[in-house]
């Protein structure tokens, strides 16, 4: 490998066998993107919640679409970040988002007006499963909205050996941890039985689950599509407390 030249004020080097050209972000969602001296300015704006993309692009002195172009290719890489390993007391729940098809110009059902469905027409749900673990500051794992994997493999995937299983008392999960020997504690909420012997209780996902709605209700509708796109930028804020700066940002959209 060497030097060979620079490029919009990035290094460029050259491979000695195959004599192809790159630089530092070839490869990344980062790659071909222009304006760069604007990227800081953007993210200040969505990160002070000014999350409309075109208020982000008026901040940062670029188009609209470029503004939008640029949150989904660099979230790309947090919605690839996914815990490989829960251990401790893991809390296991799902939450729901109406499946949206926004910006799509054919619809495979009726318009909703308004937010309200034609008569006979099923809309249906999107499943986010988020699974918590009691260790760290970024206890969840969230799948998107078609997952092609049942629950039970999921599942069986992340927990470490040592792991204990904490639910609602869905039947699915009784069922996931007999058949993996998992160790399984559940609570009845539907009875109103949140926690049991002081330990045994899934409040930590669920207020992520809160939190998660209450953040995603500002952009007034996500389409499915990108949905683990948002998923992908909620884990990392959370991972962050509240501390995301744009070089993390970046640094993540990178890796």
């Amino acid at each position: 490998m060497q030097r060979w030249g620079r490029e919009s004020g990035i290094q460029r080097y050259r491979c000695c066998d195959c004599h192809r050209t790159f630089n530092a972000l070839t490869g990344s969602p980062l790659a071909g993107l222009k304006c760069r001296e604007a990227w800081v300015d953007w993210h200040e704006g969505n990160d002070r919640r000014l999350q409309s993309s075109r208020v982000a692009a008026h901040r940062s002195g670029v188009h609209a679409r470029t503004a939008f172009r640029w949150r989904h290719r660099l979230l790309q890489g947090p919605a690839q970040e996914q815990d490989t390993e829960l251990h401790n007391i893991v809390e296991a729940d799902e939450t729901y988002f109406l499946e949206s098809f926004k910006g799509q110009r054919k619809l495979p059902r009726p318009a909703r007006h308004r937010g309200v469905l034609p008569p006979n027409a099923a809309c249906r749900p999107s499943k986010s499963r988020c699974w918590s673990s009691r260790i760290g500051k970024a206890p969840l794992r969230c799948g998107g909205s078609r997952l092609i994997c049942p629950r039970s493999r999921l599942l069986a995937q992340v927990l470490a050996p040592d792991a204990l299983l904490c639910s609602d008392g869905a039947g699915v999960y009784r069922a996931t941890a007999r058949q993996f020997e998992l160790a399984h504690e559940s609570v009845n909420v539907t009875a109103g039985q949140y926690v049991r012997q002081q330990v045994f209780h899934v409040q930590h996902v669920n207020a992520y689950d809160s939190r998660l709605k209450q953040w995603i209700r500002r952009f007034n509708g996500v389409a499915t599509h990108y949905l683990p796109n948002y998923l992908g930028w909620r884990r990392l804020i959370e991972r962050c407390a509240g501390k995301l700066t744009p070089e993390i940002f970046l640094r993540h959209a990178i890796d």
